[in-house]
Formats: C-alpha cells, sequence, structure tokens
C-alpha cells in the first residue's frame, strides 16, 4: 500500500479537467505536499487551480527539462499522477501528439521507475476504437486499432510499457466518458452535459446526432459516462491500493443512451426533453464510436468498493452545485490541509 502523506505528490495536468478534481479530492484528505505541472497557455484552465491547495507550480515544459538536467531536485517526490496530455480528438498534429503524450509519458514513467516511485498515468477508452463490447483490460494490446491520432498517441505508450515489460509496475488508466465541473476551457472537447446544459438554457431544446447504424436509432447510440468525482476517487483508490498490475478500465460499468442522458439534463433543469436529431458530418462517421462500456471486474477486484454514482444524480449535482451557481471543484469548504513545504 502506497501512503500517499509520504513524500511529495507531483500531479502532471493538475489544472486540467480530471488533474485539478484529482487534486481537490487529495486536499480534502488534508493532502498539499503537490507539485502541480501543466502548460496554462491562453485559456482559463488556472481558475481550476484557484481554490486549490499545493505546494509548487512549473510550466510543463521546465519539469521535464529539469528533471532532464537536475533530477536530484525532485528526489522528494514519492507519488507521480501523470494526466497531462493533448486530448482533443481532432488534433491532426502527429508529431505534436507523439511529442506531448506518447514521449513524456515515457520520460516520466522511466524516472518514476528508477526513484522507486508509485507511477500512475492517464491512459484512455478511445484506445479500444470501434470494438463494441464491455472489454476486459486484458484485450490483446496488439488487437486494438484506435481511431484517431488521439487514441493511438495514448494506444502507442501502453504498447511500449507492455514491450518494455514495465507495465506490470504501473497503473494506466482507460477513463471512458468524464464528465463534471473543471471542464470549462475544454472547449470542442467539454462533455456531452456542458455543452447541452448551455445549449438548453439558451434555445430550450439540444441537438444530437443521428445514428447511421441501423442497429442504433436516433439518439441510441450508448455510452459509458462516469462522474468526474468517482474518476477521482478510483484514480487515488488505485494509487494507494495497487502496486501497479498495469491497466484498468474507469468508468461506470454500464452503457446509456444519449436520451438517457438528455432526459436527466433536462430533469435537472426541470424541463421537458425535447431533441433535434441533425446530420453527423462526413468527417466523423467513420471515427464514430456507437456503443462503450467499461468491464470495471478489474478495479472491483482490486478492492475498490465504492458505488457508482448514479448517473441522473451526478447529473443532477453537477447541474445544480456547479453549472448553475458557476462554481468550481475546491470552493467548496475543505478540511485544513497539512503546511505545504517550499521549493521543488
Amino acid at each position: 500500500m502506497t501512503d500517499l502523506s509520504r513524500g511529495r505528490i507531483l500531479v502532471t495536468g493538475g489544472a486540467g479537467f480530471i488533474g485539478s478534481a484529482l487534486i481537490t479530492a487529495l486536499n480534502r484528505r488534508g493532502l498539499n505536499n503537490i507539485l502541480v505541472a501543466d502548460f496554462l497557455g491562453e485559456d482559463e484552465k488556472w481558475k481550476n487551480l484557484a481554490p486549490l491547495q499545493f505546494a509548487d507550480y512549473l510550466e510543463a515544459d521546465d519539469l521535464l527539462a529539469r528533471i532532464d538536467t537536475a533530477p536530484h531536485l525532485f528526489s522528494n517526490i514519492a507519488t507521480v499522477f501523470h494526466l497531462g496530455a493533448c486530448t482533443d480528438t481532432s488534433e491532426a498534429d502527429a508529431a505534436y501528439l507523439i511529442r506531448n503524450n506518447f514521449e513524456c509519458t515515457k520520460s516520466l514513467a522511466h524516472f518514476a521507475l528508477e526513484g522507486g516511485r508509485r507511477f500512475v498515468y492517464a491512459s484512455s477508452a478511445a484506445t479500444y476504437g470501434a470494438l463494441g463490447a464491455s472489454l476486459p483490460e486484458t484485450v490483446s494490446l496488439a488487437s486494438l486499432r484506435p481511431l484517431n491520432m488521439y487514441a493511438y498517441s495514448k494506444h502507442l505508450f501502453d504498447c511500449y510499457a507492455e514491450r518494455a515489460g514495465i507495465l506490470p509496475r504501473i497503473s494506466g488508466l482507460k477513463y471512458f466518458n468524464v464528465f463534471g465541473p473543471n471542464e470549462d476551457h475544454k472547449g470542442d472537447m467539454r462533455s456531452v452535459v456542458h455543452k447541452a446544459f448551455h445549449q438548453i438554457r439558451e434555445s430550450g431544446r439540444l441537438s444530437l446526432f443521428k445514428s447511421y447504424r441501423p442497429e442504433f436509432p436516433d439518439g441510441g447510440q450508448r455510452r459509458d459516462f462516469i462522474y468526474v468525482k468517482d474518476a477521482a476517487a478510483a484514480t487515488i483508490f488505485l494509487a494507494e491500493n495497487v502496486n501497479g498490475e498495469g491497466l484498468f478500465n474507469i468508468g461506470s460499468g454500464e452503457a446509456t443512451t444519449w436520451l438517457s442522458l438528455a432526459d436527466a439534463i433536462f430533469g435537472a433543469l426541470g424541463r421537458q426533453t425535447d431533441i433535434d436529431f441533425i446530420d453527423m458530418p462526413e468527417t466523423l462517421r467513420e471515427k464514430y464510436q456507437y456503443y462503450t462500456c467499461a468491464n470495471i471486474s478489474k478495479l472491483r477486484a482490486a478492492g475498490f468498493t465504492q458505488p457508482i454514482t448514479p448517473l441522473a444524480d451526478a447529473v443532477r449535482d453537477y447541474v445544480h452545485n456547479y453549472l448553475l451557481p458557476r462554481r468550481r471543484l475546491g470552493d467548496e469548504a475543505a478540511p485544513v490541509a497539512q503546511k505545504p513545504t517550499t521549493g521543488l
């Protein structure tokens, strides 16, 4: 078992969606001896950091450069949560994705393992491609065919870790469709819940893509949706209680239709469901996933017994406690955390 209170915690992508939710959960345990790394850029994800408690911050470029030239500065890091990545599924610059999602992960994995550190990283359910079944993590990596370059960049590291023999010593988390507070900065990569909330409030209606496969009626496409609070809880559990063991699916274990999701969003807003089915762009039709569902038996077998928040309850919490009042995770009252140490 890993004691997260011993040594510093490095969270890459800490200003991002899942990263800031993870830090929020750590803060609520009284942990703030955290080094945050991210690319803050020109968007407003820095606002996700404002309510959080952590010891230090570095731009991701500086982090990697300093680890390469002066690794002794990071000798107090005991746990690495590597959640930083380019998550834009429409990104076409393959070289950029390889540098950010593959090479950076390799560097951090070897840094962690060579120093005896716990290493937990974000893979993605997108690596499963078009396979429409409740897949276990044991499915052969060589059999997977990701549908876009983002997914392939994630898959590439999973395969590298397997070939290099390090996968059993680290934990890669295949996050499914995560939604919840702190995703405002993600643009087109925001969850359907976030997009639908604003669309419904502005127009009273919700637009969904038509189906182009006869076995799925319009609105009958299915996804595994998981609330970001549950995703963060599972991430911390695995860091503390598992010493590696490779890949883990992080999802609800249920495949929900778009129509059911829409009903939950309209219901949270106290409105009648009103949906307009629109044409899907030609460029998306060959890359569209009609069914995703996480097989979470490995996660449960590892001892994660916390119930997954039912979809309607999660949507209601998101809408009422964050979207309507325009709050972020961490704005709520939190217990007093330990006093952070100074420096890297």
